[in-house]
């Protein structure tokens, strides 16, 4: 038995650090909103990076999706922008929640929207 957990310890899958949410800007924009989200990630190349974020009601339901497409391992931390969300009227806060290619959704940020 005194042998069986380092074994366990050892044939359970290590999880990297997760992304993580920097910066968020949220700016209405006529009747959408557009996000500007920082992230940063130990991004490793393509077996390993940081490969999307996207924005939630606070019951969970996905508003807004931006797809990254590629590492961005020389590149940390690094913004990138979704426009077109629209937001149900009433909500005064968002989440972003990111995700990495191996991980999965890992980090979620509560962002509370100007002027609302």
């Amino acid at each position: 038995m005194k042998y069986l957990l380092p074994l366990l310890l050892l044939a359970s899958p290590a999880l990297a650090d997760p992304v993580t949410i920097n910066r968020v800007e949220a700016t209405p924009t006529g009747t959408t909103w557009r996000f500007d989200v920082t992230v940063t990630h130990p991004d490793t190349g393509w077996d390993h990076y940081a490969d999307g974020w996207r924005v939630l009601d606070m019951e969970g339901n996905e508003l807004g999706l931006r797809v990254l497409y590629h590492p961005h391992v020389d590149e940390q931390p690094f913004t990138r922008s979704l426009s077109g969300v629209t937001i149900p009227s009433g909500l005064t806060e968002v989440q972003i929640e990111a995700r990495c290619s191996v991980d999965g959704w890992t980090t979620r940020k509560v962002v509370d929207l100007p002027g609302r």
